[in-house]
Protein backbone atom coordinates (compact mmCIF):
# COMPACT_ATOMS: atom_id res chain seq x y z
CA UNK A 1 0.00 0.00 0.00
CA UNK A 2 1.57 3.91 -0.72
CA UNK A 3 2.06 6.01 1.43
CA UNK A 4 -0.53 8.32 0.16
CA UNK A 5 -3.32 5.00 -0.06
CA UNK A 6 -2.29 4.38 4.00
CA UNK A 7 -2.97 8.16 4.84
CA UNK A 8 -6.45 8.27 3.11
CA UNK A 9 -7.41 4.81 4.78
CA UNK A 10 -6.55 6.35 7.97
CA UNK A 11 -8.71 9.55 7.26
CA UNK A 12 -11.33 7.33 6.91
CA UNK A 13 -13.33 9.16 3.99
CA UNK A 14 -12.52 10.05 0.38
CA UNK A 15 -10.70 13.44 -0.31
CA UNK A 16 -12.56 16.62 -1.24
CA UNK A 17 -13.08 20.10 0.29
CA UNK A 18 -16.43 21.54 2.04
CA UNK A 19 -18.09 21.54 -0.77
CA UNK A 20 -18.87 18.06 -0.88
CA UNK A 21 -22.00 17.98 1.57
CA UNK A 22 -23.57 20.93 0.36
CA UNK A 23 -25.24 20.53 -3.23
CA UNK A 24 -25.60 24.18 -3.36
CA UNK A 25 -22.19 24.48 -3.39
CA UNK A 26 -21.19 21.22 -5.87
CA UNK A 27 -24.00 21.89 -8.39
CA UNK A 28 -25.19 17.87 -7.22
CA UNK A 29 -28.66 17.28 -7.92
CA UNK A 30 -30.61 14.36 -6.05
CA UNK A 31 -32.81 11.96 -7.06
CA UNK A 32 -36.13 11.63 -5.27
CA UNK A 33 -36.28 9.67 -2.13
CA UNK A 34 -37.21 6.28 -2.13
CA UNK A 35 -41.04 4.74 -0.97
CA UNK A 36 -39.83 4.55 2.74
CA UNK A 37 -39.78 8.31 3.48
CA UNK A 38 -43.16 7.97 2.71
CA UNK A 39 -43.76 5.13 5.20
CA UNK A 40 -41.83 7.12 7.42
CA UNK A 41 -44.05 10.13 7.71
CA UNK A 42 -46.81 7.89 8.05
CA UNK A 43 -45.08 6.08 10.83
CA UNK A 44 -44.44 9.35 12.21
CA UNK A 45 -47.83 11.44 12.88
CA UNK A 46 -50.15 8.72 12.71
CA UNK A 47 -53.06 8.14 10.26
CA UNK A 48 -55.82 9.48 12.82
CA UNK A 49 -57.84 12.03 11.79
CA UNK A 50 -57.33 13.72 15.41
CA UNK A 51 -53.89 13.56 15.06
CA UNK A 52 -53.79 15.29 12.07
CA UNK A 53 -55.91 18.01 13.47
CA UNK A 54 -53.63 18.47 16.05
CA UNK A 55 -50.42 18.64 13.97
CA UNK A 56 -52.36 21.07 11.68
CA UNK A 57 -53.62 23.64 15.05
CA UNK A 58 -50.03 23.50 15.82
CA UNK A 59 -48.67 24.15 12.08
CA UNK A 60 -50.94 26.92 12.02
CA UNK A 61 -49.81 28.60 15.51
CA UNK A 62 -46.08 28.10 14.56
CA UNK A 63 -46.63 30.24 11.00
CA UNK A 64 -48.58 33.28 13.08
CA UNK A 65 -45.50 32.92 15.14
CA UNK A 66 -43.07 33.22 12.68
CA UNK A 67 -44.74 35.74 11.21
CA UNK A 68 -44.49 38.55 13.92
CA UNK A 69 -40.95 37.14 15.09
CA UNK A 70 -39.22 37.57 11.26
CA UNK A 71 -40.89 41.01 10.92
CA UNK A 72 -38.82 41.90 13.98
CA UNK A 73 -35.97 40.20 13.23
CA UNK A 74 -36.23 41.99 9.86
CA UNK A 75 -36.68 45.47 11.61
CA UNK A 76 -34.05 45.02 14.37
CA UNK A 77 -31.47 43.42 12.15
CA UNK A 78 -27.40 42.38 13.67
CA UNK A 79 -28.22 44.15 16.97
CA UNK A 80 -30.81 41.39 17.90
CA UNK A 81 -28.12 39.08 19.02
CA UNK A 82 -26.63 38.77 22.53
CA UNK A 83 -23.48 38.97 22.97
CA UNK A 84 -21.41 38.67 26.81
CA UNK A 85 -17.47 39.29 27.52
CA UNK A 86 -15.66 36.48 28.43
CA UNK A 87 -14.93 37.63 31.95
CA UNK A 88 -18.59 37.49 32.62
CA UNK A 89 -19.60 34.47 31.12
CA UNK A 90 -17.18 32.67 33.19
CA UNK A 91 -18.05 34.36 36.50
CA UNK A 92 -19.52 32.16 39.39
CA UNK A 93 -20.93 35.85 41.09
CA UNK A 94 -22.54 37.03 38.07
CA UNK A 95 -26.32 36.75 37.80
CA UNK A 96 -26.21 35.58 34.27
CA UNK A 97 -28.48 38.32 32.65
CA UNK A 98 -27.34 37.09 29.10
CA UNK A 99 -28.75 33.47 29.61
CA UNK A 100 -32.67 34.22 29.04
CA UNK A 101 -32.06 35.99 25.34
CA UNK A 102 -29.05 33.41 24.22
CA UNK A 103 -31.44 30.90 25.00
CA UNK A 104 -34.30 31.95 23.01
CA UNK A 105 -32.19 33.05 19.88
CA UNK A 106 -29.92 29.89 20.09
CA UNK A 107 -26.69 32.29 19.30
CA UNK A 108 -24.30 34.46 20.91
CA UNK A 109 -21.34 36.71 20.66
CA UNK A 110 -18.53 36.23 23.57
CA UNK A 111 -16.05 39.42 23.26
CA UNK A 112 -12.49 39.30 24.33
CA UNK A 113 -12.44 35.63 24.76
CA UNK A 114 -8.16 35.70 23.82
CA UNK A 115 -6.03 39.43 22.84
CA UNK A 116 -6.46 40.81 19.88
CA UNK A 117 -2.57 40.21 19.10
CA UNK A 118 -2.53 36.68 19.99
CA UNK A 119 -5.75 36.03 17.52
CA UNK A 120 -3.69 38.00 14.99
CA UNK A 121 -0.48 36.02 15.16
CA UNK A 122 -2.60 32.84 14.79
CA UNK A 123 -3.54 33.75 11.90
CA UNK A 124 0.01 34.86 10.60
CA UNK A 125 1.56 31.64 12.00
CA UNK A 126 -1.01 30.18 9.27
CA UNK A 127 -0.10 31.82 6.74
CA UNK A 128 3.88 31.20 7.68
CA UNK A 129 3.02 27.57 7.86
CA UNK A 130 1.62 27.83 4.06
CA UNK A 131 5.11 29.05 2.86
CA UNK A 132 7.42 27.05 5.06
CA UNK A 133 6.03 23.61 3.58
CA UNK A 134 7.41 21.77 0.67
CA UNK A 135 4.81 20.55 -0.37
CA UNK A 136 2.88 23.71 -0.95
CA UNK A 137 4.58 23.94 -4.68
CA UNK A 138 4.07 27.00 -7.37
CA UNK A 139 5.88 30.54 -8.31
CA UNK A 140 3.57 32.15 -4.85
CA UNK A 141 4.08 29.56 -2.37
CA UNK A 142 1.11 31.26 -0.45
CA UNK A 143 -1.94 30.01 1.20
CA UNK A 144 -4.13 29.84 -1.76
CA UNK A 145 -2.26 26.86 -2.98
CA UNK A 146 -3.77 24.25 -0.22
CA UNK A 147 -6.75 22.03 -0.37
CA UNK A 148 -9.73 24.23 -0.44
CA UNK A 149 -12.75 25.48 -1.75
CA UNK A 150 -13.59 27.38 -4.20
CA UNK A 151 -10.49 25.05 -6.34
CA UNK A 152 -9.23 28.76 -8.15
CA UNK A 153 -9.54 30.90 -5.37
CA UNK A 154 -9.58 29.21 -1.82
CA UNK A 155 -11.43 30.94 0.79
CA UNK A 156 -12.56 27.57 2.84
CA UNK A 157 -8.89 25.53 3.43
CA UNK A 158 -8.10 22.48 4.48
CA UNK A 159 -6.40 22.65 7.44
CA UNK A 160 -6.80 21.29 10.93
CA UNK A 161 -3.34 20.53 12.23
CA UNK A 162 -1.33 24.07 11.94
CA UNK A 163 0.42 24.84 15.26
CA UNK A 164 -2.07 28.17 15.75
CA UNK A 165 -4.98 25.78 15.33
CA UNK A 166 -3.54 23.21 18.00
CA UNK A 167 -2.56 26.31 20.39
CA UNK A 168 -5.88 27.99 20.21
CA UNK A 169 -8.03 24.15 20.77
CA UNK A 170 -5.88 24.26 24.02
CA UNK A 171 -6.17 27.79 25.33
CA UNK A 172 -7.48 28.00 28.85
CA UNK A 173 -10.00 30.77 28.00
CA UNK A 174 -11.38 29.09 24.93
CA UNK A 175 -11.65 25.58 27.17
CA UNK A 176 -13.60 28.10 29.86
CA UNK A 177 -15.94 29.49 27.70
CA UNK A 178 -16.93 25.67 26.40
CA UNK A 179 -17.40 24.49 29.45
CA UNK A 180 -19.68 28.11 30.94
CA UNK A 181 -21.67 28.34 27.67
CA UNK A 182 -22.24 24.31 27.88
CA UNK A 183 -22.76 24.55 31.38
CA UNK A 184 -24.87 27.25 31.73
CA UNK A 185 -27.69 26.89 29.15
CA UNK A 186 -27.73 22.90 28.59
CA UNK A 187 -29.17 20.21 30.66
CA UNK A 188 -29.35 17.04 31.50
CA UNK A 189 -30.87 14.59 34.20
CA UNK A 190 -28.36 13.25 36.84
CA UNK A 191 -27.99 9.99 35.68
CA UNK A 192 -27.16 11.43 32.23
CA UNK A 193 -23.41 9.99 30.96
CA UNK A 194 -22.53 13.66 29.37
CA UNK A 195 -19.98 15.77 30.72
CA UNK A 196 -21.02 19.68 29.82
CA UNK A 197 -18.64 20.19 32.23
CA UNK A 198 -15.67 18.39 29.94
CA UNK A 199 -15.36 20.01 26.53
CA UNK A 200 -13.75 17.99 23.79
CA UNK A 201 -11.83 18.74 20.86
CA UNK A 202 -13.00 18.66 17.74
CA UNK A 203 -10.67 19.66 14.95
CA UNK A 204 -12.62 21.47 12.54
CA UNK A 205 -11.15 23.62 9.34
CA UNK A 206 -10.19 27.70 8.91
CA UNK A 207 -11.33 30.82 6.92
CA UNK A 208 -9.53 33.27 5.11
CA UNK A 209 -11.95 34.65 2.71
CA UNK A 210 -10.40 37.43 0.89
CA UNK A 211 -12.39 40.83 -0.15
CA UNK A 212 -14.58 40.46 -3.46
CA UNK A 213 -15.02 36.88 -2.68
CA UNK A 214 -18.53 35.62 -4.02
CA UNK A 215 -17.63 32.10 -4.34
CA UNK A 216 -18.18 31.03 -1.10
CA UNK A 217 -21.68 31.60 -0.95
CA UNK A 218 -23.14 28.58 1.46
CA UNK A 219 -26.52 29.20 1.90
CA UNK A 220 -28.98 28.63 4.87
CA UNK A 221 -28.27 25.26 6.57
CA UNK A 222 -28.18 23.12 9.60
CA UNK A 223 -25.76 21.06 10.83
CA UNK A 224 -25.71 17.81 12.24
CA UNK A 225 -27.45 15.46 9.61
CA UNK A 226 -30.45 16.07 7.32
CA UNK A 227 -32.71 13.33 6.67
CA UNK A 228 -31.43 12.06 10.36
CA UNK A 229 -33.47 13.99 12.06
CA UNK A 230 -36.73 12.05 11.05
CA UNK A 231 -35.11 9.23 10.40
CA UNK A 232 -33.59 8.03 13.65
CA UNK A 233 -34.90 7.49 16.59
CA UNK A 234 -33.44 8.60 18.88
CA UNK A 235 -32.58 11.70 17.03
CA UNK A 236 -36.49 12.30 16.25
CA UNK A 237 -36.90 11.65 19.84
CA UNK A 238 -35.53 14.99 20.39
CA UNK A 239 -38.52 16.61 18.73
CA UNK A 240 -41.20 14.39 19.99
CA UNK A 241 -42.66 17.72 21.20
CA UNK A 242 -42.68 19.16 17.81
CA UNK A 243 -43.85 15.93 16.04
CA UNK A 244 -46.99 15.45 17.81
CA UNK A 245 -48.11 19.21 17.61
CA UNK A 246 -46.97 20.90 20.75
CA UNK A 247 -43.84 22.58 19.16
CA UNK A 248 -43.91 25.39 22.23
CA UNK A 249 -43.17 22.44 24.88
CA UNK A 250 -40.30 22.21 22.64
CA UNK A 251 -36.72 22.06 24.56
CA UNK A 252 -33.75 22.88 22.54
CA UNK A 253 -31.24 22.78 25.56
CA UNK A 254 -31.86 18.84 26.91
CA UNK A 255 -28.44 17.79 26.19
CA UNK A 256 -29.90 14.20 27.87
CA UNK A 257 -32.21 13.09 24.66
CA UNK A 258 -29.13 13.87 22.48
CA UNK A 259 -26.73 11.04 23.55
CA UNK A 260 -27.99 8.18 21.11
CA UNK A 261 -28.15 9.82 18.16
CA UNK A 262 -26.83 8.98 14.85
CA UNK A 263 -26.31 11.78 12.98
CA UNK A 264 -24.37 10.12 9.95
CA UNK A 265 -26.38 7.62 8.61
CA UNK A 266 -24.63 7.53 5.93
CA UNK A 267 -21.24 7.95 6.18
CA UNK A 268 -21.43 11.52 4.49
CA UNK A 269 -18.28 13.44 3.60
CA UNK A 270 -18.01 16.52 6.07
CA UNK A 271 -20.52 14.99 7.60
CA UNK A 272 -20.37 15.51 12.09
CA UNK A 273 -21.10 11.96 13.44
CA UNK A 274 -20.58 13.46 17.29
CA UNK A 275 -22.95 15.58 19.42
CA UNK A 276 -21.65 19.10 18.96
CA UNK A 277 -23.51 21.74 21.90
CA UNK A 278 -22.30 24.38 19.57
CA UNK A 279 -21.23 25.14 16.44
CA UNK A 280 -18.57 28.15 16.35
CA UNK A 281 -15.72 30.14 15.05
CA UNK A 282 -12.73 31.96 16.58
CA UNK A 283 -12.33 35.39 15.19
CA UNK A 284 -8.85 36.44 13.06
CA UNK A 285 -10.38 39.67 12.12
CA UNK A 286 -12.13 42.71 12.54
CA UNK A 287 -15.38 41.77 10.47
CA UNK A 288 -18.77 43.45 10.83
CA UNK A 289 -22.12 42.57 8.44
CA UNK A 290 -21.87 43.06 4.46
CA UNK A 291 -18.12 42.03 5.22
CA UNK A 292 -18.33 38.09 4.05
CA UNK A 293 -19.09 36.86 7.83
CA UNK A 294 -22.12 34.79 8.94
CA UNK A 295 -25.29 34.85 8.94
CA UNK A 296 -27.90 33.32 10.92
CA UNK A 297 -31.57 32.74 12.18
CA UNK A 298 -31.90 33.74 15.77
CA UNK A 299 -34.74 31.81 17.21
CA UNK A 300 -34.09 28.69 18.02
CA UNK A 301 -37.29 26.75 18.99
CA UNK A 302 -39.48 28.44 16.31
CA UNK A 303 -36.59 27.42 13.24
CA UNK A 304 -36.44 23.93 14.93
CA UNK A 305 -40.05 23.70 14.75
CA UNK A 306 -40.71 24.84 11.39
CA UNK A 307 -37.57 22.48 9.57
CA UNK A 308 -39.59 19.50 11.34
CA UNK A 309 -42.81 20.10 10.81
CA UNK A 310 -42.21 21.12 6.99
CA UNK A 311 -41.87 17.67 5.30
CA UNK A 312 -45.55 17.00 6.32
CA UNK A 313 -47.31 19.77 4.93
CA UNK A 314 -47.81 20.80 1.22
CA UNK A 315 -49.23 23.84 -0.17
CA UNK A 316 -52.69 23.86 -2.03
CA UNK A 317 -51.40 27.47 -4.03
CA UNK A 318 -48.99 28.53 -6.03
CA UNK A 319 -45.75 30.49 -5.10
CA UNK A 320 -46.94 33.25 -7.03
CA UNK A 321 -50.81 33.41 -5.08
CA UNK A 322 -51.03 36.43 -2.16
CA UNK A 323 -52.05 33.86 0.27
CA UNK A 324 -49.90 31.56 -0.55
CA UNK A 325 -48.06 31.74 3.23
CA UNK A 326 -51.52 31.67 4.57
CA UNK A 327 -52.15 28.84 7.18
CA UNK A 328 -55.19 27.86 5.24
CA UNK A 329 -53.40 27.54 1.82
CA UNK A 330 -51.14 24.66 3.24
CA UNK A 331 -52.69 20.89 4.12
CA UNK A 332 -51.07 17.55 5.40
CA UNK A 333 -48.38 15.46 3.66
CA UNK A 334 -48.06 12.26 4.28
CA UNK A 335 -48.23 10.75 1.19
CA UNK A 336 -45.07 11.81 -1.03
CA UNK A 337 -41.64 10.79 -0.26
CA UNK A 338 -40.85 15.00 -0.24
CA UNK A 339 -38.36 16.11 2.92
CA UNK A 340 -37.64 19.66 1.52
CA UNK A 341 -34.02 20.00 0.82
CA UNK A 342 -32.95 16.43 2.91
CA UNK A 343 -31.04 14.15 0.60
CA UNK A 344 -29.26 11.11 2.02
CA UNK A 345 -24.99 12.12 3.12
CA UNK A 346 -26.12 15.65 2.86
CA UNK A 347 -26.47 19.17 4.61
CA UNK A 348 -29.64 19.99 6.19
CA UNK A 349 -29.83 23.59 3.51
CA UNK A 350 -32.82 26.02 3.15
CA UNK A 351 -33.86 28.44 0.43
CA UNK A 352 -36.76 30.50 0.23
CA UNK A 353 -38.27 27.67 -2.62
CA UNK A 354 -38.40 25.07 0.24
CA UNK A 355 -38.81 26.95 3.67
CA UNK A 356 -40.53 30.29 2.47
CA UNK A 357 -42.14 31.01 5.74
CA UNK A 358 -38.86 31.65 6.87
CA UNK A 359 -38.44 34.54 4.65
CA UNK A 360 -34.78 33.36 4.55
CA UNK A 361 -34.28 36.46 1.84
CA UNK A 362 -36.69 38.95 3.51
CA UNK A 363 -35.34 39.67 7.01
CA UNK A 364 -35.48 35.82 8.44
CA UNK A 365 -31.79 35.60 8.29
CA UNK A 366 -29.49 38.30 9.75
CA UNK A 367 -25.77 38.93 9.59
CA UNK A 368 -23.69 38.94 12.54
CA UNK A 369 -22.97 42.13 14.38
CA UNK A 370 -18.96 43.39 14.01
CA UNK A 371 -16.59 41.61 15.77
CA UNK A 372 -12.92 41.84 16.36
CA UNK A 373 -9.80 39.38 16.65
CA UNK A 374 -10.44 37.48 19.78
CA UNK A 375 -14.07 37.48 20.06
CA UNK A 376 -15.65 33.89 19.37
CA UNK A 377 -19.23 33.56 17.89
CA UNK A 378 -21.22 30.15 18.88
CA UNK A 379 -24.83 28.86 17.54
CA UNK A 380 -26.80 26.28 19.02
CA UNK A 381 -26.07 23.22 16.82
CA UNK A 382 -29.89 23.02 15.50
CA UNK A 383 -29.70 26.60 14.50
CA UNK A 384 -29.96 27.62 10.81
CA UNK A 385 -27.27 30.03 9.59
CA UNK A 386 -25.22 30.39 6.25
CA UNK A 387 -22.24 33.04 5.20
CA UNK A 388 -22.79 36.33 3.66
CA UNK A 389 -22.55 35.56 -0.43
CA UNK A 390 -20.41 38.65 -1.22
CA UNK A 391 -17.49 39.90 1.12
CA UNK A 392 -17.92 43.86 0.44
CA UNK A 393 -15.10 45.08 2.92
CA UNK A 394 -11.79 45.74 2.71
CA UNK A 395 -9.65 43.44 4.16
CA UNK A 396 -9.76 39.47 4.94
CA UNK A 397 -12.71 38.02 7.05
CA UNK A 398 -10.96 35.38 8.95
CA UNK A 399 -11.83 32.29 11.77
CA UNK A 400 -10.90 29.25 13.13
CA UNK A 401 -13.48 27.23 12.97
CA UNK A 402 -13.76 25.72 16.93
CA UNK A 403 -17.31 24.23 18.10
CA UNK A 404 -18.20 23.16 21.57
CA UNK A 405 -18.61 19.07 21.93
CA UNK A 406 -19.73 17.73 25.88
CA UNK A 407 -17.67 14.52 26.39
CA UNK A 408 -20.02 11.52 25.99
CA UNK A 409 -18.98 7.70 25.27
CA UNK A 410 -19.34 8.51 21.36
CA UNK A 411 -17.27 11.83 21.63
CA UNK A 412 -14.62 9.82 23.40
CA UNK A 413 -14.89 7.01 20.89
CA UNK A 414 -14.25 9.79 17.81
CA UNK A 415 -11.65 11.48 20.35
CA UNK A 416 -9.96 8.19 20.02
CA UNK A 417 -9.49 8.15 16.29
CA UNK A 418 -9.00 12.07 16.15
CA UNK A 419 -6.18 11.01 18.44
CA UNK A 420 -4.44 8.73 15.81
CA UNK A 421 -4.76 10.96 13.15
CA UNK A 422 -3.60 14.09 15.02
CA UNK A 423 -0.03 12.67 15.49
CA UNK A 424 0.33 12.13 11.80
CA UNK A 425 -1.23 15.02 10.35
CA UNK A 426 -4.34 13.30 8.73
CA UNK A 427 -7.84 15.18 8.25
CA UNK A 428 -10.13 14.27 11.36
CA UNK A 429 -12.55 11.44 10.55
CA UNK A 430 -15.58 13.10 10.20
CA UNK A 431 -13.41 15.46 7.23
CA UNK A 432 -12.34 14.56 3.79
CA UNK A 433 -9.65 12.20 3.90
CA UNK A 434 -6.36 12.10 2.17
CA UNK A 435 -2.83 12.68 2.80
CA UNK A 436 -3.94 15.75 4.47
CA UNK A 437 -0.52 17.76 6.17
CA UNK A 438 1.34 14.08 6.52
CA UNK A 439 4.60 15.09 6.42
CA UNK A 440 4.42 18.76 6.45
CA UNK A 441 7.06 20.92 8.55
CA UNK A 442 6.07 22.85 11.77
CA UNK A 443 2.89 20.44 11.87
CA UNK A 444 1.17 21.16 15.42
CA UNK A 445 2.38 18.64 17.86
CA UNK A 446 0.94 17.44 21.80
CA UNK A 447 4.06 20.18 22.57
CA UNK A 448 1.71 22.82 21.31
CA UNK A 449 -0.99 22.15 23.45
CA UNK A 450 -1.17 24.94 26.01
CA UNK A 451 -2.27 23.28 29.46
CA UNK A 452 -3.13 20.11 30.89
CA UNK A 453 -6.80 21.07 30.23
CA UNK A 454 -6.24 21.16 26.34
CA UNK A 455 -4.47 17.70 26.40
CA UNK A 456 -7.49 16.50 28.03
CA UNK A 457 -9.45 17.76 25.41
CA UNK A 458 -7.55 15.94 22.85
CA UNK A 459 -7.66 12.50 24.78
CA UNK A 460 -3.87 12.98 25.78
CA UNK A 461 -4.31 12.49 29.10
CA UNK A 462 -6.96 11.12 31.01
CA UNK A 463 -10.24 12.71 32.17
CA UNK A 464 -10.91 13.37 35.70
CA UNK A 465 -14.08 13.46 37.85
CA UNK A 466 -14.72 16.57 40.29
CA UNK A 467 -16.21 16.52 43.62
CA UNK A 468 -19.70 18.74 41.92
CA UNK A 469 -20.20 15.82 39.36
CA UNK A 470 -23.60 13.81 39.23
CA UNK A 471 -23.20 10.19 39.55
CA UNK A 472 -23.71 10.12 35.61
CA UNK A 473 -20.81 12.42 34.73
CA UNK A 474 -18.55 9.77 36.97
CA UNK A 475 -19.67 7.05 35.55
CA UNK A 476 -18.92 8.57 32.34
CA UNK A 477 -15.47 9.52 32.86
CA UNK A 478 -14.30 6.10 33.79
CA UNK A 479 -15.60 4.75 30.50
CA UNK A 480 -14.74 7.26 28.44
CA UNK A 481 -10.84 6.65 30.01
CA UNK A 482 -10.93 3.23 29.23
CA UNK A 483 -11.99 3.62 25.78
CA UNK A 484 -9.04 6.32 24.98
CA UNK A 485 -6.85 3.61 26.54
CA UNK A 486 -6.18 4.96 30.13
Amino acid sequence: MSSMSSMSSMGGKAEGDISTIFASLSGATHDALPQRFADLKKMIVGDSVQAHRNLAKSWADLLAELETAVAELKRVGPSIIPEVSFEELVSTKGKDSWKQEVAKRGVVVVRDVVPDEQALAWKEQVREYAKENPQVKGQFQILHLFPGFPADNKQVFEIYWSKSQVEARSHPNLLATQKALMSKLFHADPGAQVSVATPVSYADRLRIRQPGDARFALGPHIDGGSLERWEDGPYRNCYSEILSGRWRDHDPWDIGRRLGVNSDLYSGPNQCSVFRAFQGWLSLSSTGPSEGTLRVFPLIKESSAYVLLRPFFKPKLAPTDPNFLAPDAWTIDVESTEFPNSYMAGAQELNNATHPHLRLDDGGVVSMKKVQPGDMVFWHCDSIHAVEATHRGQGDSSVFYIPSAPLTAKTAEYLKRQREVFLSGVPPPDFPGGAGENGFKHLGTPNDILTDEGRKALGLVPCSTTSGMSEGEKALVKEANSILGF
